[in-house]
C-alpha cells in the first residue's frame, strides 16, 4: 500500500474508549472521560494546526446508544480542513467501560484497515493512547508497516497496586479489570512502538521500568500542553470580583498577598505540613494570607474516610497555631473558576505552593505559572522538571516545614526575585508547555522516524515467567539500613537489578513522614510498599496510596481513649509527643526500671481491651489494635500480592519485628540487634542469625537463602528455578 504522498504528514491518533467529540467534552462523566480525552483532543488540534502536518484523524469507537448524545454515532466529524474524528464500529453500539472492550479490539483494528483502504490513504504514523489503543496500534503497525508511537496515560502494573490498596482482591482485579490482558497488551505495545511519550522522567523510572520490554532509548518526555487562552495573567479587575470577596470573606486583612494551594484533600498532598510551616512563622503570617482550595464539601462527615482525616488534621493545625482570620478553606468552587482563582492570587502579588509528598507531574504548577504566579513546590517528581525548565520557583523539602516557610518568605520578600520568577514562568510555559511548543517538539521526534526511517535499535529482551512479583524483600528501617553506606549501595543495587521480580517492602514503627525523611536522608529508594506506624498504616508506590481496606480491617474493638485513660496512672510510662501518635497507635516511652510490661498487659486485659502491645529497644511501647502489627500487615500485603511467605525474606533487629519473622518467612536477625530483642528466637530453626551487622548482615542472609535465585533455606529440598 502507499502512504500519504503529500508534503505534510498524515497522523492517525487512536483513543478507543471514552466519549470524544468536537464540542462540550463531557469531562468527569465517568472514569473513562477524564484527562486522556482532553489530552488527545487538544493534541490533535495542535498537530492539525502545525504547518508540517497535512491531516490528523482521531479514531475512536462509534456508539449508537440512546442513553448518550447522538453526536457519538456520526462516523465522521469534520472539525477543520485537516482534522477529523473518525468513529469505528466495534462491538455493540452501547457505551461500555474500557475494561469490557478487549474482545472487540481486533474488530476495531480490522475496520480501521478497511477505512484506510476505502480512503486509499494510509497514515505516516500511528499514535495509540492507553493500553486498548496500544493493542490496536501494534496490530496495525505490524500489518501495515507503519511506525507506532504510544502514550500509556496509566499503566496496568501501577493500577493493580492502587486497586489492591483500595481493598480489591487480586482475583477481583483480574475478573473486573482484565488486568492480565491489559499488561500483556502493554508489553506487546512496548515491544513494537518506536517511541513512547511520557509526561515526566519520574513516570519512566517508577512505572515503565517495571515492564519486561522497557527500553530507555524508546522513552521521550513530552509534557502535555496548557491552554493559554484559559490560563493567562491578571486583567486588572480580579481584586474587585465577587469570587475574590467570597474567597477572602473570613480573612482579617484580605489585602495581603495570597499564598495559594490547590489540591485534593489527600494525605499525600501534605497540606497539613504547609499549615504548620505557616503557623510556625510569625513573619510569614505578617506578610501574607493562606488560601487552601481542597475540593468541594458540604459536610466533612459526609466525605470518605481519608478526606475526613485530612480535614481533621487541617482544622487541628489551624486551631493549634491560632490561624483564624489568616487561613481559609473555602467550601466550594466551580471547575471553571480555577483559572480565576490563580489570577486572583497573582493580582494580590501572591505565590502558588505545592507541598505534596509525591507529585508525578504537576499540572497545577504549569497553570499557575501561566497565570502569572511564581512557584514554591516539592522537589519530588514533575515539579523538578517544571522549575528546571522555567526557572520560576523554589524547590522545597516537603517533609520539613522550615524548608517551606523559608522558600515562601524568600519569594514574598524579595520583589526583584519574585518578578523575575513570574516573567521566567510566563516565558517558560509558552516555550515548554504550550500546545504549540508541544506540537513543535512532537514533530521533531517523529519526523526522523517517518521521513528518514530512523527506527529504534532494540536490545534483546525477554519476558519473565511470572506476570507479577514472585518474591518479597522486607526490612525494618532504623536497625537495618543505616549502619553501612557502602553495603547499602550494594544492597539497593541488587534490589534495583531484581526489581521486576522482587516486591520491596519497608516495615517500620515510625510514622509515614518520619520514615520518608529517613529514606531520603540515607538515599534509600522508595519501597513498593511502606508499612509504617508499627503496622497500622500501609502505603503503596508510586503515589504513596493509603490502603484503606487495611484501616477498616484493624478498626476492630479499638478504643484508644480508653487505653490512654487506663495507662495514665501506670508508673514508668510517659506518653510520646503528638507527632508519634496516630489514629491506630498510642505510643509511650517505657522506663524498664519502674514499668512492668506484663502488668501493663494484664491491666489492659482486665479492662477488656483487645489490643496488641509491642515493646521495642526496651524503651518504646506501642499499643495497637489487636489486628495490627508489622507481622500481620506483612502477611496481609503478601497475600494480596499473591506472594508465598516461603518466598518472603525478612530482616529484623528489634522486638517489634518478631512476628514478621516467626512462621514460614525466610527470616534473618541481624548481628547489631540489642541484646534483649529477638534473643528468644535463637532456638527457632528457620531463622538465620547473621555474623555481620546492618546492611552487611542483610547481604550475608540473602546469600544464605540464595534469595534472588533458589529462594529457599540451604537445607531445603527445593530444586533450582
Amino acid at each position: 500500500m502507499e502512504q500519504n504522498s503529500t508534503e505534510g504528514l498524515y497522523i492517525a491518533l487512536i483513543s478507543v474508549h471514552g466519549l470524544i467529540r468536537g464540542h462540550d467534552l463531557e469531562l468527569g462523566r465517568d472514569a473513562d472521560t477524564g484527562g486522556q480525552t482532553l489530552y488527545v483532543y487538544e493534541l490533535a488540534q495542535a498537530l492539525a494546526a502545525h504547518p508540517k502536518v497535512a491531516k490528523v484523524n482521531l479514531f475512536t469507537r462509534r456508539l449508537t446508544d440512546p442513553d448518550i448524545s447522538s453526536d457519538y454515532s456520526h462516523p465522521v466529524e469534520a472539525l477543520s480542513e485537516n482534522f477529523n474524528i473518525i468513529r469505528i464500529n466495534a462491538g455493540p453500539g452501547t457505551y461500555l467501560p474500557k475494561e469490557a472492550l478487549w474482545d472487540y479490539l481486533d474488530t476495531f483494528a480490522d475496520n480501521m484497515v478497511d477505512f484506510f483502504k476505502n480512503e486509499e490513504d494510509y497514515p505516516d504514523l500511528i499514535h495509540s493512547h492507553y493500553a486498548d489503543a496500544g493493542y490496536v496500534g501494534y496490530h496495525l503497525s505490524n500489518q501495515l508497516a507503519i511506525p507506532l508511537v504510544h502514550t500509556g496515560h496509566s499503566l496496568g502494573r501501577v493500577k493493580r497496586a492502587r486497586l489492591l490498596a483500595k481493598g480489591v482482591s487480586a482475583q477481583e482485579i483480574e475478573n473486573t479489570y482484565q488486568m492480565a490482558r491489559r499488561i500483556e497488551s502493554e508489553e506487546e505495545t512496548l515491544a513494537c512502538a518506536e517511541i513512547v511519550i511520557t509526561s515526566t522522567f519520574q513516570e519512566i523510572k517508577e512505572q515503565y521500568e517495571l515492564y519486561d520490554y522497557y527500553q530507555p532509548s524508546q522513552m521521550q518526555v513530552l509534557p502535555p500542553g496548557t491552554d493559554l487562552k484559559q490560563f493567562h495573567p491578571p486583567a486588572g479587575n480580579e481584586l474587585t470580583s465577587d469570587l475574590f470577596n467570597y474567597l477572602t470573606q473570613h480573612l482579617k486583612n484580605p489585602d495581603k498577598p495570597i499564598i495559594l494551594a490547590l489540591s485534593r484533600p489527600d494525605a499525600r498532598k501534605n497540606i497539613t505540613t504547609l499549615i504548620e510551616a505557616y503557623g510556625q512563622s510569625p513573619q510569614l503570617q505578617a506578610i501574607a494570607n493562606l488560601i487552601i482550595i481542597a475540593g468541594n464539601r458540604d459536610d466533612i462527615d459526609d466525605l470518605e474516610d481519608g478526606a475526613q482525616q485530612v480535614f481533621h488534621e487541617l482544622l487541628i493545625a489551624i486551631d493549634r497555631y491560632d490561624l483564624y482570620g489568616k487561613v481559609v478553606l473555602p467550601k466550594h468552587h466551580q471547575r471553571d473558576q480555577v483559572s480565576d482563582i490563580y489570577r486572583i492570587a497573582a493580582a494580590s502579588s501572591g505565590v502558588f505552593v505545592n507541598p505534596a509528598l509525591t507529585e508525578p507531574f504537576g499540572l497545577t504548577l504549569i497553570e499557575a505559572a501561566a497565570s502569572g504566579l511564581p512557584l514554591v513546590a516539592t522537589e519530588d517528581g514533575g515539579p523538578t522538571d517544571i522549575i528546571h525548565n522555567c526557572q520560576n520557583g523554589i524547590l522545597i523539602d516537603p517533609l520539613h516545614p522550615e524548608s517551606i516557610s523559608n522558600a515562601l518568605l524568600k519569594m514574598l520578600s524579595d520583589t526583584h526575585y519574585k518578578q523575575t520568577a513570574i516573567e521566567n514562568g510566563l516565558k517558560g510555559v509558552f516555550k515548554h508547555y504550550a500546545w504549540k511548543a508541544h506540537a513543535d517538539r512532537y514533530l521533531e521526534l517523529i519526523c526522523p522516524l517517518v521521513k528518514e526511517n530512523k527506527r529504534l535499535e532494540r536490545t534483546h529482551l525477554s519476558r519473565r515467567e511470572a506476570l507479577y512479583y514472585d518474591r518479597a524483600f522486607v526490612s525494618s528501617l532504623d536497625q537495618n539500613l543505616m549502619g553501612n553506606a557502602t553495603a547499602l549501595k550494594k544492597l539497593t543495587a541488587l534490589l534495583y537489578e531484581h526489581r521486576k521480580q522482587t516486591l520491596f517492602i519497608i516495615a517500620t514503627g515510625r510514622r509515614l513522614d518520619s520514615a520518608l525523611k529517613l529514606l531520603k536522608e540515607h538515599n534509600i529508594p522508595e519501597p513498593d510498599v511502606l508499612i509504617s506506624s508499627s503496622g497500622t498504616e500501609i502505603h503503596y508506590a508510586p503515589k504513596l496510596t493509603l490502603d484503606t481496606a487495611w484501616e477498616k480491617h484493624i478498626d476492630f474493638h479499638w478504643t484508644p481513649h480508653k487505653v490512654r485513660r487506663i495507662l495514665a496512672i501506670k508508673p514508668g510510662l510517659t506518653i510520646q509527643p503528638k507527632q508519634e501518635q496516630n489514629r491506630f497507635k498510642v505510643s509511650y516511652l517505657y522506663n524498664p526500671d519502674s514499668a512492668d510490661l506484663e502488668a501493663i498487659k494484664q491491666r489492659l486485659h482486665q479492662e477488656e481491651q483487645t489490643v496488641n502491645v509491642q515493646l521495642s529497644f526496651n524503651q518504646f511501647l506501642d499499643i495497637l489494635p489487636i489486628r495490627a502489627s508489622k507481622g500481620l500487615a506483612l502477611r496481609y500485603v503478601v497475600e494480596r500480592w499473591q506472594i508465598p511467605l516461603e518466598r518472603t525474606f525478612v530482616a529484623g533487629g528489634s522486638g517489634s519485628d518478631e512476628d514478621m519473622m516467626r512462621g514460614n518467612a525466610l527470616a534473618a536477625v541481624l548481628a547489631n540487634r540489642s541484646h534483649e530483642d529477638l534473643s528468644q528466637l535463637t532456638d527457632v530453626e528457620r531463622i538465620y542469625f547473621t555474623k555481620a551487622p546492618f546492611e552487611e548482615g542483610i547481604l550475608e542472609a540473602l546469600d544464605y537463602y540464595d534469595f534472588f535465585n533458589r529462594c529457599a533455606p540451604p537445607d531445603s529440598n527445593k530444586g533450582p528455578e
